[in-house]
């Protein structure tokens, strides 16, 4: 696929009075990390819920690969090949981290009437676990259980648990988010290592690191995209350093 994966064109959201997403039109790419930043209320994990199927938006539209996918249930998006990540980290606490990454394998080989048999037992389920292990930088965790890593860990394994589903775009929202600079760096790495084969839409506010990995950016204040464009065409926007930077300092870290 030479155009974008995904294609959005006017989409907009309203709850009553209040328009959190204004007629927003974005392209993702395989192979580039698109990130969306703003300040807080601007829309960015609206966005999102509208792209993964959370919200339905109130129009505007979606094209996934081609298809219109505004309006799907989550589930049917993420099984067109769309997986994410969530503000609050949503993992399997008690479980090990394959323990995880299986389960959410599993979603994507369903096996009626084979109640009786141990998830163990499916070397399909159990080679797509392991591999997305493997991308997310785990491996060596694996038996590990999930609430007993470090809150970068478990970052990490959501996104595991997302490439076990075999997604071709990724949206993250907020992965770095209560990192120390240590698991920031590793994230980062992840990231940019996952964006080869993957399509990425990232929301963060760690302006360090959306320049260190983004291709494209583009800024969001009330609902309403103000900049979009490469990292160097935002940081010397006036508008971006007016309304959300303060200032071309802040752009620099």
């Amino acid at each position: 696929m030479t155009g974008p994966i995904l294609r959005t064109t006017d989409l907009t959201k309203r709850f009553g009075g209040l328009v959190a997403v204004d007629k927003v039109s974005v392209e993702l790419h395989v192979g580039e990390v698109h990130a969306v930043i703003g300040p807080n209320g601007a829309g960015k994990s609206t966005l999102t819920n509208l792209l993964s199927g959370d919200l339905p938006p109130t129009s505007g539209t979606v094209q996934f690969e081609g298809r219109d996918i505004a309006g799907l249930k989550s589930d049917t998006i993420s099984r067109l090949g769309v997986g994410r990540s969530y503000q609050k980290t949503n993992i399997f606490l008690p479980f090990t981290v394959f323990e995880n990454c299986r389960l959410a394998a599993q979603s994507r080989t369903p096996r009626a009437w084979r109640v009786w048999q141990g998830a163990g037992v499916f070397a399909d389920i159990n080679r797509l676990a392991g591999e997305a292990m493997e991308a997310a930088g785990l491996a060596h965790r694996r038996d590990r259980v999930a609430a007993t890593l470090s809150h970068g860990e478990q970052r990490q394994l959501e996104i595991a648990m997302c490439l076990a589903t075999q997604p071709r775009l990724l949206l993250l929202d907020e992965p770095l988010a209560g990192m120390g600079p240590h698991e920031s760096h590793r994230m980062v790495e992840l990231i940019r290592k996952l964006a080869t084969h993957h399509a990425i839409m990232l929301i963060e506010h760690d302006m360090d690191a959306v320049f260190a990995v983004a291709h494209k950016l583009t800024v969001m204040v009330n609902g309403e995209v103000i900049e979009s464009g490469t990292p160097e065409a935002v940081r010397s926007s006036p508008a971006v350093q007016l309304a959300y930077l303060g200032g071309e300092d802040n752009l620099h870290g």
